[in-house]
């Protein structure tokens, strides 16, 4: 299993863990945006939120993993203030779709992203446990 790393002293972190360690098969997911299979985007940013974690949890599911196997996300915005504005939205989507688990994840902000639709996008790293 991945076990989360939380220094002594530290508070824990909110949505995120600082680092987990895990052994076992790694799967890589590319970065995945808000477009449905037909490339069309739904309006707003955390229904863009929802549609990349399906698209994110599906190529994980092609590799026999799940949401609980997820290690590390950078997440790309293209405006910090709207995604600041649509966290709580974020969190029950994350909630509905991935639970409890957070794995070490960085948000940065950059100046667009190749489709110019996307609000978003989400590189994946999983740890799947050798059985």
């Amino acid at each position: 299993m991945n076990r989360v790393l939380l220094p002594e002293g530290w508070p824990r972190p909110k949505g995120y863990s600082n680092g987990i360690a895990a052994e076992g098969r790694m799967v890589f997911v590319a970065g995945q945006i808000g477009w449905d299979a037909e490339g069309r985007f739904p309006d707003g940013f955390a229904a863009q939120f929802r549609q990349t974690l399906d698209n994110t949890l599906a190529v994980l599911a092609e590799a026999g993993a799940g949401p609980e196997h997820m290690v590390r996300m950078t997440w790309y915005v293209v405006d910090k203030a709207e995604y600041l504005g649509c966290l709580r939205d974020i969190g029950a989507v994350w909630r509905e779709r991935v639970g409890p688990h957070y794995p070490a994840m960085a948000v940065v902000e950059v100046k667009g992203l190749i489709e110019d639709a996307a609000r978003l996008e989400i590189e994946t790293t999983a740890v799947v446990p050798v059985a």
